[in-house]
């Protein structure tokens, strides 16, 4: 019980930090909006008439993926200031297991990236995105199993660092390259083969290709069969579980 109870006290604390922050919430509409509406519309001019679909149902699902993508990584930024601040010792010296304090922590983050994404996603109405029921009930899953990687290389990368500049330093270096090399702006399949490696490696581009084939439908062609995109993704969030758990054992 005690292993739950804090779980859920990590879980709480996190998501009372988000609804406090209100400017957290307000760039989380703001940037998307920015994105979809000015630079959607301006690229899609040239770009829609090439590929036939209108570019910005195009981007709609890209820009769900970085909102996922910075929030998830940002948020690990929390593990720096519960090292600075002293809240993490006063963590890991509680009768909770290391594993509890990951996961509550992994749950507690990836909520919060979660209610951004919905934010972003309810935002697709305004821009013409046919939004219904079923489409919803398929988008939310997915997005829970894209952001739970995410948020594992955030807390994985701050748990070894101890500095709010580093942390800021390799998040930039980490997460501009997996938005740019995802297939959120132009598709992959157009790319020169040796390029598309390039981007078969990164596992947001099969989070991003998931939720472009729901919210298009049958007008997108997944790079893998749909079954196996989810596999990837899943497979990912193994792995990176896996790896984040490790580290926390090993934060001091």
């Amino acid at each position: 019980m005690s292993e739950l109870r804090g779980i859920y006290t990590l879980w709480k604390r996190e998501v009372i930090r988000l609804l406090r922050e209100k400017s957290r919430l307000v760039s989380s509409v703001v940037t998307p909006i920015l994105w979809l509406v000015i630079f959607g519309t301006g690229l899609g001019m040239s770009v829609g008439a090439q590929t036939g679909y209108k570019y910005q149902e195009f981007l709609f699902p890209g820009i769900i993926g970085q909102t996922l993508l910075f929030t998830a990584m940002f948020m690990g930024i929390s593990v720096i200031w519960d090292k600075q601040f002293g809240f993490m010792k006063e963590i890991l010296v509680a009768p909770v297991s290391r594993l509890s304090i990951f996961i509550g922590k992994m749950l507690g983050v990836g909520t919060n990236s979660l209610l951004q994404g919905i934010i972003v996603y309810a935002l697709g109405f305004f821009i013409g995105i046919p939004i219904t029921l079923t489409m919803t009930l398929e988008v939310i899953p997915l997005m829970i199993l894209v952001t739970i990687g995410l948020v594992c290389i955030g807390l994985i990368i701050a748990s070894v660092l101890d500095s709010l500049e580093n942390f800021g330093v390799i998040m930039t270096f980490v997460n501009m390259p997996m938005f740019f090399l995802s297939g959120a702006l132009f598709p992959v399949a157009t790319l020169p083969g040796w390029l598309k490696w390039v981007f078969y490696i990164n596992p947001l581009t099969y989070g991003v290709d998931a939720l472009r084939a729901v919210t298009m439908g049958g007008a997108w062609q997944t790079i893998l069969p749909f079954w196996q995109t989810i596999a990837v993704i899943a497979l990912f969030d193994v792995v990176m579980v896996i790896v984040g758990s490790y580290a926390f054992t090993r934060t001091k």
